[in-house]
């Protein structure tokens, strides 16, 4: 046998002996799929999650607070509530109306990791979708209409770190914030309205019970 052929087999099995690197967060996509192993982790199963939060325990919730004038929404009012006209979020707008609030800053509600910041086009615009563990239990905040994004998926995030700022989904609307609470996790965007609030619950009260 070639020499160089046998060399080569032995550098491949001694490789293959070492010991397995520890897992980070660095090392998954953004739909939990473990990069370099032949396995993937579905999108949406709880146990992607636990695990990359498992591994990185600061980034665990210890509560929550508002997204827009941090912590309690100082100068700012829900201009159309949850299930208000089927409304599956909350609009937040500040005190002066109209575009006044265009460019203000949107804050993390709490600790979590980034599964989307991009734009969605259409009625949503730019979305930031941050996973949050709290309590053993997995959410999802929704951040619509952005105007800037100031974070990156498959990156952790810290409650009150700015993460974008308020935008008019390019004019379609007055500037506001459009943030949705969900207690299912990887839904589809969905449409922002709906009579089925399955997966979807108030976030105002989800806040204030939990701050």
């Amino acid at each position: 046998m070639n020499k160089s052929l046998i060399y080569s087999i032995i550098i491949i099995l001694i490789s293959s002996c070492k010991e397995h690197k520890e897992i980070s967060i660095e090392d998954y996509d953004s739909y939990g799929e473990y990069i370099g192993v032949k396995y993937k982790i579905e999108a949406g199963q709880d146990v992607d999650y636990f695990e990359l939060f498992q591994r990185n325990k600061e980034y665990i919730s210890d509560g929550f607070d508002y997204p827009v004038g941090k912590p309690d929404a100082d100068g700012y009012y829900n201009a159309q509530k949850f299930q208000e006209n089927n409304h599956l979020g909350d609009d937040w707008n500040g005190v002066g109306g109209g575009n006044s609030d265009l460019g203000d800053p949107i804050y993390a509600i709490g600790n979590g990791y980034v599964t989307v910041a991009k734009n969605l086009k259409g009625g949503w615009g730019n979305v930031i979708r941050i996973i949050h563990l709290y309590e053993g239990k997995l959410y999802e905040s929704v951040y619509a209409h952005c105007d800037s994004i100031y974070v990156e998926q498959k990156k952790f995030v810290r409650k009150g770190e700015q993460i974008a700022t308020i935008g008019n989904c390019e004019g379609a609307y007055y500037a506001h914030l459009h943030l949705e609470i969900r207690d299912s996790v990887d839904l589809d965007i969905g449409g922002g309205y709906s009579t089925n609030t399955t997966g979807y619950i108030d976030p105002t009260e989800f806040i204030n019970n939990n701050r």
